[in-house]
Protein backbone atom coordinates (compact mmCIF):
# COMPACT_ATOMS: atom_id res chain seq x y z
CA UNK A 1 0.00 0.00 0.00
CA UNK A 2 1.84 3.65 -0.80
CA UNK A 3 1.35 6.37 0.85
CA UNK A 4 -0.85 7.99 -1.49
CA UNK A 5 -3.54 5.76 -0.90
CA UNK A 6 -3.30 6.85 3.30
CA UNK A 7 -4.83 10.22 5.24
CA UNK A 8 -3.21 11.81 7.98
CA UNK A 9 -3.10 10.44 11.36
CA UNK A 10 -3.81 6.76 9.45
CA UNK A 11 -1.10 3.56 9.42
CA UNK A 12 -0.90 0.88 7.75
CA UNK A 13 0.25 -2.21 9.59
CA UNK A 14 0.82 -6.01 8.40
CA UNK A 15 -0.09 -8.96 11.20
CA UNK A 16 1.02 -12.67 10.77
CA UNK A 17 -1.79 -14.01 13.07
CA UNK A 18 -2.56 -17.90 13.38
CA UNK A 19 -4.44 -18.04 10.11
CA UNK A 20 -3.12 -15.43 7.76
CA UNK A 21 -1.24 -12.12 7.18
CA UNK A 22 -3.59 -9.39 7.66
CA UNK A 23 -2.84 -5.90 6.51
CA UNK A 24 -4.72 -2.82 8.42
CA UNK A 25 -4.84 0.57 9.20
CA UNK A 26 -4.88 2.07 12.86
CA UNK A 27 -5.70 5.63 14.12
CA UNK A 28 -5.91 7.36 17.78
CA UNK A 29 -4.62 6.22 20.73
CA UNK A 30 -7.48 6.48 22.74
CA UNK A 31 -8.55 4.09 25.54
CA UNK A 32 -11.78 2.25 24.02
CA UNK A 33 -10.86 -0.16 21.20
CA UNK A 34 -13.29 0.08 17.97
CA UNK A 35 -12.82 -2.83 15.00
CA UNK A 36 -14.36 -1.79 11.51
CA UNK A 37 -14.86 -4.55 8.95
CA UNK A 38 -15.05 -3.57 4.90
CA UNK A 39 -17.68 -4.77 2.74
CA UNK A 40 -17.20 -6.77 -0.91
CA UNK A 41 -15.12 -4.93 -3.61
CA UNK A 42 -13.88 -2.92 -1.23
CA UNK A 43 -11.12 -2.23 1.69
CA UNK A 44 -10.40 -0.98 5.29
CA UNK A 45 -9.66 2.22 2.68
CA UNK A 46 -13.06 3.27 2.27
CA UNK A 47 -12.98 3.76 6.28
CA UNK A 48 -10.37 6.41 6.77
CA UNK A 49 -12.36 9.52 6.99
CA UNK A 50 -14.82 7.63 9.76
CA UNK A 51 -11.99 6.60 11.21
CA UNK A 52 -9.58 10.21 11.34
CA UNK A 53 -13.37 11.26 12.79
CA UNK A 54 -13.47 9.03 15.61
CA UNK A 55 -9.76 9.34 16.24
CA UNK A 56 -10.37 13.38 16.55
CA UNK A 57 -12.47 12.88 19.92
CA UNK A 58 -9.34 11.01 21.48
CA UNK A 59 -11.45 8.34 22.90
CA UNK A 60 -10.81 5.42 20.49
CA UNK A 61 -8.27 3.34 19.09
CA UNK A 62 -9.52 2.43 15.85
CA UNK A 63 -8.35 -1.04 13.39
CA UNK A 64 -9.76 -1.74 10.38
CA UNK A 65 -8.36 -5.23 9.24
CA UNK A 66 -8.43 -6.51 5.42
CA UNK A 67 -10.35 -9.07 4.75
CA UNK A 68 -8.61 -12.56 3.20
CA UNK A 69 -8.43 -11.62 -1.09
CA UNK A 70 -9.10 -7.69 -0.36
CA UNK A 71 -6.44 -4.93 0.70
CA UNK A 72 -3.16 -5.68 1.66
CA UNK A 73 -3.85 -8.82 3.35
CA UNK A 74 -3.15 -12.29 1.91
CA UNK A 75 -5.40 -14.34 -1.04
CA UNK A 76 -6.14 -16.92 1.04
CA UNK A 77 -8.80 -19.08 -0.27
CA UNK A 78 -12.54 -18.52 0.70
CA UNK A 79 -13.96 -21.94 1.60
CA UNK A 80 -17.76 -21.20 0.80
CA UNK A 81 -19.32 -24.35 2.54
CA UNK A 82 -18.39 -22.56 5.79
CA UNK A 83 -20.65 -19.63 5.08
CA UNK A 84 -18.61 -16.54 6.33
CA UNK A 85 -16.91 -18.53 8.54
CA UNK A 86 -13.37 -18.12 7.11
CA UNK A 87 -13.64 -14.19 7.35
CA UNK A 88 -15.50 -14.54 11.21
CA UNK A 89 -12.58 -16.84 12.30
CA UNK A 90 -9.72 -14.65 10.80
CA UNK A 91 -11.13 -11.34 12.73
CA UNK A 92 -11.06 -13.77 15.52
CA UNK A 93 -7.55 -14.30 15.38
CA UNK A 94 -7.08 -10.99 14.58
CA UNK A 95 -8.37 -9.65 18.00
CA UNK A 96 -6.72 -12.36 19.83
CA UNK A 97 -3.37 -11.23 18.03
CA UNK A 98 -3.91 -7.57 18.80
CA UNK A 99 -5.26 -8.78 22.28
CA UNK A 100 -8.55 -6.79 22.26
CA UNK A 101 -10.89 -7.95 25.16
CA UNK A 102 -13.55 -5.93 24.83
CA UNK A 103 -14.34 -3.92 21.61
CA UNK A 104 -16.84 -2.04 19.41
CA UNK A 105 -17.53 -4.03 16.28
CA UNK A 106 -18.91 -2.32 12.84
CA UNK A 107 -19.38 -4.17 9.93
CA UNK A 108 -20.77 -2.64 6.54
CA UNK A 109 -22.34 -4.79 4.12
CA UNK A 110 -20.83 -8.02 3.53
CA UNK A 111 -18.56 -7.02 6.69
CA UNK A 112 -22.27 -6.75 8.62
CA UNK A 113 -22.75 -10.91 7.97
CA UNK A 114 -18.86 -11.16 9.07
CA UNK A 115 -19.81 -9.59 12.20
CA UNK A 116 -22.84 -11.37 12.82
CA UNK A 117 -21.14 -14.49 12.39
CA UNK A 118 -18.54 -13.46 14.84
CA UNK A 119 -20.88 -12.95 17.58
CA UNK A 120 -22.71 -15.92 16.97
CA UNK A 121 -19.14 -17.96 17.41
CA UNK A 122 -17.29 -15.30 19.36
CA UNK A 123 -19.81 -13.45 21.95
CA UNK A 124 -17.48 -12.77 24.04
CA UNK A 125 -15.85 -9.33 23.81
CA UNK A 126 -17.91 -7.60 21.74
CA UNK A 127 -19.22 -4.41 23.55
CA UNK A 128 -21.86 -2.94 20.66
CA UNK A 129 -22.23 -4.49 17.43
CA UNK A 130 -23.05 -2.24 14.70
CA UNK A 131 -24.99 -3.43 11.12
CA UNK A 132 -23.92 -0.51 8.79
CA UNK A 133 -26.41 -1.91 5.19
CA UNK A 134 -25.68 -5.23 6.63
CA UNK A 135 -26.72 -7.96 3.67
CA UNK A 136 -29.48 -10.14 4.72
CA UNK A 137 -29.15 -13.00 7.23
CA UNK A 138 -29.92 -15.19 4.78
CA UNK A 139 -27.46 -14.32 2.20
CA UNK A 140 -27.51 -12.47 -1.06
CA UNK A 141 -29.99 -13.92 -3.70
CA UNK A 142 -31.94 -17.37 -3.87
CA UNK A 143 -34.28 -16.87 -1.13
CA UNK A 144 -37.87 -15.24 -1.56
CA UNK A 145 -39.71 -14.46 2.21
CA UNK A 146 -38.60 -13.23 5.36
CA UNK A 147 -37.89 -16.38 6.41
CA UNK A 148 -35.44 -17.46 3.99
CA UNK A 149 -37.40 -19.90 2.43
CA UNK A 150 -35.09 -20.99 -0.80
CA UNK A 151 -36.49 -19.56 -4.23
CA UNK A 152 -35.16 -23.24 -5.84
CA UNK A 153 -34.18 -26.25 -3.98
CA UNK A 154 -30.73 -26.06 -5.48
CA UNK A 155 -30.30 -21.69 -4.54
CA UNK A 156 -30.11 -21.08 -7.88
CA UNK A 157 -29.82 -17.38 -8.55
CA UNK A 158 -27.08 -16.76 -6.12
CA UNK A 159 -23.66 -17.56 -5.55
CA UNK A 160 -20.52 -16.79 -8.14
CA UNK A 161 -22.58 -16.94 -11.01
CA UNK A 162 -24.27 -13.82 -10.36
CA UNK A 163 -21.51 -11.52 -10.47
CA UNK A 164 -21.27 -9.31 -13.80
CA UNK A 165 -18.33 -11.45 -15.72
CA UNK A 166 -17.66 -7.81 -17.51
CA UNK A 167 -17.47 -6.13 -13.79
CA UNK A 168 -15.12 -9.36 -12.91
CA UNK A 169 -13.30 -8.64 -15.78
CA UNK A 170 -12.66 -4.54 -15.54
CA UNK A 171 -11.66 -5.50 -12.01
CA UNK A 172 -8.85 -8.08 -12.70
CA UNK A 173 -7.13 -5.58 -15.63
CA UNK A 174 -7.22 -2.88 -12.78
CA UNK A 175 -9.91 -0.71 -14.96
CA UNK A 176 -9.70 3.18 -13.06
CA UNK A 177 -12.16 4.66 -15.92
CA UNK A 178 -15.56 5.70 -15.84
CA UNK A 179 -17.45 4.16 -18.70
CA UNK A 180 -20.81 2.26 -17.50
CA UNK A 181 -19.69 -1.19 -15.57
CA UNK A 182 -16.66 -0.08 -14.12
CA UNK A 183 -15.72 -0.20 -10.63
CA UNK A 184 -15.34 3.83 -10.48
CA UNK A 185 -18.85 4.10 -12.12
CA UNK A 186 -20.47 1.18 -10.40
CA UNK A 187 -19.08 2.97 -6.81
CA UNK A 188 -20.80 6.09 -7.48
CA UNK A 189 -23.97 4.61 -8.90
CA UNK A 190 -24.68 2.14 -6.57
CA UNK A 191 -22.31 2.66 -3.44
CA UNK A 192 -23.24 5.83 -3.29
CA UNK A 193 -26.87 7.65 -3.91
CA UNK A 194 -26.23 9.66 -7.13
CA UNK A 195 -25.15 12.47 -7.49
CA UNK A 196 -23.06 11.84 -4.27
CA UNK A 197 -19.37 12.03 -5.15
CA UNK A 198 -16.49 12.19 -2.70
CA UNK A 199 -13.22 14.26 -3.39
CA UNK A 200 -11.29 13.24 -6.28
CA UNK A 201 -8.64 12.58 -3.96
CA UNK A 202 -10.92 10.12 -1.57
CA UNK A 203 -12.59 8.61 -5.28
CA UNK A 204 -8.93 7.59 -6.07
CA UNK A 205 -8.01 5.99 -2.93
CA UNK A 206 -11.74 4.34 -3.10
CA UNK A 207 -11.02 2.96 -7.00
CA UNK A 208 -7.50 1.59 -5.47
CA UNK A 209 -9.84 -0.23 -2.26
CA UNK A 210 -12.10 -1.83 -5.03
CA UNK A 211 -9.37 -2.83 -7.03
CA UNK A 212 -7.20 -4.61 -4.58
CA UNK A 213 -10.27 -7.28 -4.82
CA UNK A 214 -8.42 -10.56 -5.80
CA UNK A 215 -10.68 -12.09 -8.88
CA UNK A 216 -10.42 -15.62 -9.56
CA UNK A 217 -12.75 -19.08 -8.00
CA UNK A 218 -11.03 -18.70 -4.70
CA UNK A 219 -11.49 -15.03 -3.90
CA UNK A 220 -14.45 -12.60 -6.12
CA UNK A 221 -16.56 -13.65 -7.31
CA UNK A 222 -16.31 -17.54 -6.81
CA UNK A 223 -16.80 -20.71 -9.02
CA UNK A 224 -20.26 -21.61 -10.01
CA UNK A 225 -22.36 -24.66 -10.98
CA UNK A 226 -24.85 -24.79 -13.52
CA UNK A 227 -28.11 -25.46 -12.81
CA UNK A 228 -31.82 -26.22 -14.39
CA UNK A 229 -33.68 -23.69 -12.58
CA UNK A 230 -33.80 -20.04 -13.76
CA UNK A 231 -31.46 -17.95 -13.92
CA UNK A 232 -29.50 -21.53 -14.90
CA UNK A 233 -26.49 -21.12 -12.28
CA UNK A 234 -26.33 -22.21 -8.68
CA UNK A 235 -23.49 -22.07 -5.98
CA UNK A 236 -20.29 -23.41 -6.17
CA UNK A 237 -17.93 -24.10 -3.31
CA UNK A 238 -15.37 -21.43 -3.01
CA UNK A 239 -14.63 -17.91 -3.08
CA UNK A 240 -17.03 -14.65 -1.58
CA UNK A 241 -20.15 -14.55 -3.33
CA UNK A 242 -20.81 -18.53 -2.85
CA UNK A 243 -20.17 -17.80 1.02
CA UNK A 244 -22.95 -15.04 0.75
CA UNK A 245 -25.22 -17.82 -0.95
CA UNK A 246 -28.51 -18.77 1.15
CA UNK A 247 -27.35 -22.84 0.33
CA UNK A 248 -24.37 -21.99 2.98
CA UNK A 249 -25.43 -18.80 4.81
CA UNK A 250 -28.18 -19.14 7.73
CA UNK A 251 -27.85 -16.61 10.02
CA UNK A 252 -30.99 -17.20 12.08
CA UNK A 253 -29.49 -18.13 14.70
CA UNK A 254 -27.94 -14.88 15.71
CA UNK A 255 -31.03 -14.77 18.64
CA UNK A 256 -29.16 -18.07 20.05
CA UNK A 257 -26.00 -16.01 20.75
CA UNK A 258 -25.11 -16.96 24.57
CA UNK A 259 -23.69 -13.12 24.65
CA UNK A 260 -25.86 -10.34 22.89
CA UNK A 261 -24.26 -7.03 22.27
CA UNK A 262 -27.04 -4.35 22.04
CA UNK A 263 -26.83 -3.83 18.05
CA UNK A 264 -27.69 -0.75 16.19
CA UNK A 265 -28.27 -1.17 12.02
CA UNK A 266 -27.76 1.56 10.38
CA UNK A 267 -29.25 1.99 6.51
CA UNK A 268 -29.49 4.20 3.93
CA UNK A 269 -32.91 4.74 2.71
CA UNK A 270 -32.42 4.78 -1.14
CA UNK A 271 -29.79 1.37 -0.47
CA UNK A 272 -29.62 -0.34 -4.12
CA UNK A 273 -27.53 -2.82 -3.06
CA UNK A 274 -29.32 -4.25 0.13
CA UNK A 275 -32.90 -3.81 -0.24
CA UNK A 276 -36.07 -5.15 -0.72
CA UNK A 277 -35.89 -4.44 -3.82
CA UNK A 278 -32.27 -4.81 -5.17
CA UNK A 279 -30.29 -4.00 -8.50
CA UNK A 280 -27.94 -6.43 -8.20
CA UNK A 281 -30.79 -9.02 -7.38
CA UNK A 282 -31.75 -11.80 -10.45
CA UNK A 283 -35.35 -11.25 -8.84
CA UNK A 284 -35.41 -7.77 -9.51
CA UNK A 285 -33.45 -7.96 -12.54
CA UNK A 286 -35.85 -10.12 -13.82
CA UNK A 287 -38.62 -8.32 -13.24
CA UNK A 288 -37.47 -5.66 -15.19
CA UNK A 289 -36.74 -7.69 -18.21
CA UNK A 290 -32.91 -7.46 -18.30
CA UNK A 291 -32.61 -11.10 -17.47
CA UNK A 292 -34.43 -13.02 -19.65
CA UNK A 293 -36.95 -16.04 -18.73
CA UNK A 294 -37.92 -14.70 -15.63
CA UNK A 295 -40.39 -17.14 -14.23
CA UNK A 296 -42.47 -14.50 -12.44
CA UNK A 297 -42.96 -13.06 -8.93
CA UNK A 298 -44.71 -16.22 -7.63
CA UNK A 299 -41.93 -18.43 -8.52
CA UNK A 300 -39.13 -16.01 -8.12
CA UNK A 301 -39.96 -12.70 -6.20
CA UNK A 302 -37.40 -9.78 -5.41
CA UNK A 303 -35.45 -10.74 -2.23
CA UNK A 304 -37.10 -8.84 1.09
CA UNK A 305 -33.08 -8.37 1.75
CA UNK A 306 -33.74 -5.68 4.45
CA UNK A 307 -37.39 -7.13 6.01
CA UNK A 308 -34.87 -10.54 6.57
CA UNK A 309 -32.31 -8.51 8.59
CA UNK A 310 -35.44 -7.07 10.27
CA UNK A 311 -36.87 -10.25 11.00
CA UNK A 312 -33.92 -11.69 12.79
CA UNK A 313 -33.50 -8.93 14.42
CA UNK A 314 -36.84 -8.81 16.11
CA UNK A 315 -36.01 -12.98 16.76
CA UNK A 316 -32.62 -11.48 18.33
CA UNK A 317 -34.67 -8.78 21.19
CA UNK A 318 -37.19 -11.69 21.58
CA UNK A 319 -34.54 -13.75 23.11
CA UNK A 320 -33.42 -10.82 25.67
CA UNK A 321 -31.23 -8.64 22.89
CA UNK A 322 -31.91 -5.33 22.13
CA UNK A 323 -31.58 -3.42 18.79
CA UNK A 324 -32.91 0.09 17.34
CA UNK A 325 -32.73 0.75 13.56
CA UNK A 326 -32.18 3.66 12.43
CA UNK A 327 -32.65 4.62 8.33
CA UNK A 328 -30.66 7.77 7.42
CA UNK A 329 -33.18 9.50 4.27
CA UNK A 330 -31.69 10.49 1.23
CA UNK A 331 -28.44 8.00 1.44
CA UNK A 332 -27.48 4.93 -0.28
CA UNK A 333 -25.30 2.01 0.52
CA UNK A 334 -22.67 4.01 2.40
CA UNK A 335 -23.82 5.96 5.17
CA UNK A 336 -20.20 6.59 6.78
CA UNK A 337 -19.70 8.08 3.46
CA UNK A 338 -22.46 9.72 2.82
CA UNK A 339 -23.35 11.37 6.00
CA UNK A 340 -20.53 11.11 7.94
CA UNK A 341 -21.60 14.00 10.73
CA UNK A 342 -24.91 11.63 11.27
CA UNK A 343 -23.58 8.77 11.15
CA UNK A 344 -20.50 9.62 13.73
CA UNK A 345 -23.18 10.94 16.07
CA UNK A 346 -25.11 7.91 15.78
CA UNK A 347 -21.78 5.99 16.61
CA UNK A 348 -20.93 7.61 19.73
CA UNK A 349 -23.84 8.23 21.33
CA UNK A 350 -23.80 4.44 20.88
CA UNK A 351 -20.47 3.52 21.91
CA UNK A 352 -21.44 4.05 26.02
Amino acid sequence: MSDATLLSGITQHMLQTTRLKTGYLQAGNGRIPVVLVHGNVSSALFFQPLMQTLAATGHYTIYAPDMRGYGASEAAPVDATRGVRDFSDDLSAFVNALDLTAFHLLGWSLGGNVVMQYVMDYPAHVRTLVLESAGSPFGFGGTKDVQGTPTWPDFAGSGGGTANPDFVQRLARGDRSDEPGSPRNVMNTFYFKPPFRVTPELEEIYVTAMLSTVTGNGNYPGDTTASTNWPLVAPGTQGVNNALAPAYLNQAALAAATAKPPILWIHGADDQIVSDYSFFDLGVLGELGLVPGWPGRELYPPQPMKSQVRAVLEHYQQAGGSYREVVIPDCGHSPHVEKQDAFVQLLTEFFV
